[in-house]
């Protein structure tokens, strides 16, 4: 029976991808104390075994995956990247860059006292960084060398032995030496300054929305009685009674017909008002001072919750209590702030600044977000449709790009067609926030060609690493696992001094800034955890956009360093 289903394998290696992303999804979707070896190392242990048959892969299924998952990364971070290298990001594109030289530096500094060849170095690098896209540029800088067929082989099948045995230190240890290492380091109460940050932007943060039975925003129905005191008054003027939320008057009976209000809308006793605004308000405030009655015909109108692009350059840079002030903006509530490629949920307060390709989720009257939304952006209504002839073309322009060879002084320098997809990500991913009008890529397809592009680059070279896998780990596993693990702790420590004492980072943001030049979610999830607080997220997005760019690269920069 294994005889048969082994033979199998080689005959159809197709099987054996699938097979091998079978076991690492299940496998990765399993955590114990809140960790987990996650997909992609799951599924390249998975390939190193089933590798072990013997199977044969051709490699141009690695390849046209892997453009697949680089585009996706391009396509999901360019709007912070191009946003990070703009003024308002400097700061933390420039200390995002120099972290990335750190992880660089350090692991090439390692190899160089260890004694390790190319492809345990950039195994070495990916997995102490936790940066596995870098794997596919340092083939591609591997196979550029001009060696033996065997010396190639060779560090090729070194390098995911290197990444398996240090990735594991790389998500853990990033994770401990950044949350609970690194206030203790830098005597930085990280509880307290989150809470002081928030204190300075003002505001709560949002709760409640999609799954959640309670509801912030609602809309109630009240009875102008006779002496109150809005009677007589506009609409603003009375939704300005209540100057610590927002409320609004939608809609009024009066004399049994229905109609919408407006700012300017004079309330008169005996009126039914449909007004909208926070729970706690209408219950505790409006509820305790006027007549609640049932009118499903007033209380019937079509809202909705949007997600709007920000492109406007109206809306890029101002704060949210800027832009509440927007005509456009009345009746409409803000229930959610995403920024950048992981969808980092941004705390709401009234000093948040807004800038082009946030994602605000919007709620209000379905004609209320209309308004707002041709003011601040592009309503981004869900659709599983993706536009294919866009994602196939971009890919194609940047691979034909990164493929250009260009020599200097006799030394040929090009791309790659990897590199000249994500570029080719970064830019259509930017355009995208831009004018929202085309490209559409739903966050669900994005997150296939992302995942699964990648796990089947990995699938793919740990089957074909799989029979020297055993031998490589038998002959270097605990000294490798030590160097990665000083490869991994030693640039995250030069970079939380750094961005305390250089770059000077409010102290709430500042682990949130080193998680994300390192790319790694893990430790920002654990950083939030210890700070009982979201605002670290806010130091994350401009810098996991640089660093995720920068750090993919140096795959191929730590290649070209060690020969």
């Amino acid at each position: 029976m294994f005889d048969w289903f082994a033979s199998t394998l080689r005959s159809y290696p197709e099987i054996a991808l699938f097979l091998s992303l079978a076991i690492g999804y299940y496998v990765g979707g399993f955590a114990y104390k809140g960790f987990s070896l996650g997909a992609v190392t799951s599924t390249l242990i998975a390939a190193v075994v089933i590798g072990q048959l013997g199977i044969t892969i051709s490699p141009n299924v690695k390849s046209t995956f892997f453009l697949m998952f680089l585009f996706a990364v391009g396509y999901g971070v360019g709007p912070q990247f191009v946003r990070g290298i703009a003024k308002d990001g400097a700061p933390q594109a420039i200390f995002a860059v120099v972290v990335t030289v750190f992880c660089l530096a350090i692991p090439v500094i390692i190899a160089k006292v260890a004694g390790y060849h190319p492809g345990y170095a950039a195994g070495l690098y990916a997995g102490s960084q936790t940066i596995s896209a870098s794997m596919g540029l340092a083939t591609d800088a591997i196979n550029r060398l001009g060696l033996s067929p065997e010396q190639t082989k060779e560090y090729l099948d070194a390098m995911p032995v290197a990444y398996a045995v240090t990735y594991i230190f790389g998500t853990v240890g990033s994770a401990v030496v950044l949350a609970l290492l690194g206030p203790k380091l830098l005597n930085i109460d990280l509880v307290k300054a989150c809470k002081d940050y928030e204190d300075r932007l003002g505001g709560d943060k949002e709760i409640g929305g999609p799954g959640s039975v309670w509801r912030r925003f609602e809309l109630r129905a009240f009875r102008v009685k006779a002496g109150a005191r809005v009677a007589g008054m506009r609409a603003a003027e009375a939704e300005a009674l209540v100057p610590d939320a927002r409320v609004f008057v939608e809609r009024i009976r009066r004399d049994g017909a229905i109609s919408d209000a407006t700012a300017d809308t004079v309330l008169k006793e005996g009126d039914i008002l449909a007004i909208a605004g926070p729970r706690e308000v209408l219950v505790n405030l409006i509820g305790h001072n006027a007549e609640e009655v049932e009118d499903p015909e007033l209380l019937d109108v079509k809202a909705e919750g949007v997600d709007v692009y920000v492109t406007s350059k109206e809306a890029n840079g101002k704060t949210l209590a800027e832009l509440s002030q927007l005509p456009s903006a009345r009746g409409v509530f803000l229930r959610k702030i995403v920024r950048g490629a992981t969808a980092v949920s941004i705390p709401i307060h009234a000093n948040t600044v807004i800038h082009r390709g946030d994602i605000l989720t919007i709620v209000g009257r379905t004609q209320d977000i209309a308004a707002v939304a041709k003011v601040i952006g592009h309503p981004d209504r869900p659709s599983d449709v993706a536009d294919v002839a866009f994602i196939c073309g971009a890919i194609v322009l940047g691979a034909l790009i990164g493929a250009l060879v260009f020599k200097v002084g006799g030394v040929p320098l090009t791309l790659s067609t990897a590199g000249g997809a994500l570029i080719s990500g970064l830019v259509f991913g930017w355009l995208r926030s831009v004018h929202p009008t085309f490209g559409r890529i739903p966050s669900s397809t994005v997150w296939f060609m992302n995942s699964v592009g990648l796990n089947m680059f990995i699938a793919v070279v740990g089957i074909s690493a799989g029979p020297g896998f055993v031998k490589g780990l038998q002959t270097q596993g605990v000294g490798l696992f030590l160097w990665g693990a000083l490869a991994t702790t030693i640039p995250l420590i030069l970079a939380m001094f750094a961005g305390k004492f250089i770059f000077r980072f409010d102290p709430a943001i500042l682990l949130g800034a080193c998680a994300g030049a390192r790319t790694t979610t893990a430790a920002l999830g654990m950083i939030c955890e210890t700070a009982k607080s979201q605002v670290p997220a806010l130091g994350y997005t401009v810098t996991y956009a640089v660093g995720n760019t920068l750090l993919t690269i140096w795959g191929m920069v730590i290649i070209m360093l060690l020969t």
